[in-house]
């Protein structure tokens, strides 16, 4: 650690320094907002044609290769990363700090390292949390005004290829299950669009809020809405707490966001990943549908992840303005297609062996991020040897 010297990010690095501006005329726009990325794994970036809509008012800032995208708002929530490519014409949310080295004696790859590990990351919500704004936020110069033991360059270079290595594992998982979700919902489409002209309601094929047995006091697995993901069928985690009251789910429910704004922005989950036979339990704002008999599970999370149904559910809200909930018994009054067992049974072959290859992948990101967190402060702060890494 002798070697190791600290040093002010704002020395080392700029912050903000190149912005969009309409003199530039440009055509289009790709734009990623702060809620579409977290921990380095994006979720969409929006095309904007500019020639027919009009550009956001936080699209503006420019990035380049290594730039750090640290949102400033609920550092908690983790959306960040590191650009390794972009699109053309590419901006990003002014609700990121977007952080460039300037020094050659600082590897960015290392930067972004540190400014992800979770004391890092306590810090500056902690920060957040004192801010007189209407939600916590940082500054730009709260980020500046971070310091950092820094060996070498080199040493720097072993350290984060090694965290690297791990990330991009978790994002290639991340992607991959990405993939499945899209050929799962294609098959479902493909089978609504060729099923019968008759219809049937949703309470006929599937159970909607069923009781499930869990003793008030017993320790369980909690999803919470803040875990709910809008763009997976996997929650981005969980908690063990004393069950008190909420919906409660086993494997094979599907979980639907009841109410806005949770349900316009699309939160689901399909459950899975739990251990045979537990129960778990979640927000009392959950409605959770569980497949009858001979249909198939994953079938449902598709259903609820479709346009159609997600213009149902949000065009039923009711409600006082702001705390507008759709009900289970309009739920179960969804009508679709009739479909004979023989197209169920084409996509359960399909889907179930993709769903068990997303809660593979889903558990394999859990013990790498595990073991990323865990060694992260341990490398960073120079108290695990990295000299016999290869590069």
């Amino acid at each position: 650690m002798n070697s190791w010297n600290c040093i002010r990010l704002g020395d080392v690095c700029c912050v903000n320094t190149e912005a969009y501006s309409e003199k530039e005329r440009w055509d289009y726009v790709h734009y990623l907002d702060t809620g579409n990325i977290t921990k380095n794994c994006i979720d969409e970036i929006q095309y904007i044609d500019l020639m027919k809509e009009k550009l956001p008012s936080r699209a503006r800032r420019k990035v380049k290769y290594n730039s750090i995208l640290y949102s400033t708002v609920r550092p908690n929530q983790c959306h960040y990363g590191i650009v390794k490519e972009q699109s053309s014409n590419f901006l990003v949310s002014t609700g990121f700090s977007v952080i460039d080295v300037i020094d050659e004696r600082v590897d960015a790859d290392f930067l972004y390292c540190y400014l992800t590990m979770n004391a890092v990351t306590e810090k500056m919500h902690a920060i957040a949390e004192q801010s007189t704004s209407a939600y916590p936020a940082i500054k730009s110069s709260d980020i500046e005004d971070l310091e950092l033991k820094l060996p070498d360059i080199l040493t720097q270079k072993r350290i984060a290829s090694f965290l690297m290595s791990l990330e991009h594992k978790i994002t290639n998982n991340t992607k991959l299950n990405k993939n499945l979700e899209e050929q799962a919902q294609a098959i479902f489409d493909e089978i609504i669009s060729f099923s019968s002209t008759e219809k049937c309601f949703l309470s006929d094929i599937a159970n909607i809020n069923p009781k499930r047995q869990l003793p008030k006091g017993t320790v369980a697995r909690c999803v919470d809405m803040s875990q709910l993901s809008a763009t997976s069928c996997c929650p981005v985690g969980w908690e063990f707490k004393s069950f008190n009251g909420g919906m409660k789910f086993c494997n094979g429910d599907t979980l639907l966001a009841r109410i806005t704004p949770c349900l316009e922005n699309g939160k689901k989950a399909y459950i899975n990943f739990l251990q045979e036979n537990e129960i778990a339990f979640g927000s009392t704002e959950y409605i959770v549908i569980s497949p009858k008999e001979a249909y198939p599970a994953e079938f449902f999370y598709c259903l609820v992840n479709d346009s159609a149904f997600a213009d149902y559910a949000v065009k039923n809200l009711n409600g006082s303005s702001g705390r507008q909930r759709v009900s289970a018994k309009v739920i179960g009054q969804y009508r679709l297609p009739k479909i004979s067992t023989e197209r169920f049974s084409y996509f359960s072959g399909i889907a179930s062996s993709s769903f068990t290859v997303i809660r593979n992948n889903f558990y394999e990101n859990i013990r790498l991020a595990a073991l990323r967190d865990t060694l992260l402060p341990r490398l960073m702060s120079g108290e695990l040897d990295v000299s016999n890494i290869e590069l």
